[in-house]
């Protein structure tokens, strides 16, 4: 992330059209992620294991995308890098790639805590936004 916002300066820088674009999309980011946060309330945790107690969160944001906040988090960045400068397109690529990896990793896990994730996941398709 930090390597997204220093790329933030470096050229070539994105035309005024496209900063507006940027805006928005960065705007949805934020918002999928706050809304995703509050949904999983307690669960939240940064790390890929389900924490202890925990329960499979299935409402809110969660109804149509199974990692909404990675999807605001991707949505935010990119939006950002089209505010700033394209070179920041290509680190914020990358944290999607680790994002895409990071969230295997949990499916994983989430299998192996929640009985029911299997048929969750296959319900809900999309892993960072809807049928995404």
């Amino acid at each position: 992330m930090v390597v997204i916002v220093g790329a933030a300066w470096l050229p070539p820088a994105t035309p005024r059209w496209l900063k507006l674009v940027g805006v928005l999309v960065a705007a949805a980011g934020v918002v999928l992620a706050v809304l995703a946060g509050r949904a999983l309330g307690s669960n939240l945790t940064p790390f890929p294991q389900p924490r202890a107690g925990g329960e499979l969160v299935e409402h809110g944001p969660f109804r149509y995308a199974r990692h909404p906040i990675y999807g605001g988090g991707i949505l935010f960045f990119t939006g950002f890098a089209l505010v700033t400068s394209f070179a920041a397109l290509v680190p914020a690529a990358l944290l999607a790639l680790l994002w895409i990896a990071k969230s295997r990793n949990e499916e994983r896990r989430l299998a192996e805590r929640f009985p029911v994730y299997a048929e969750y996941r296959s319900r809900v398709r999309g892993r960072f936004l809807p049928r995404l």
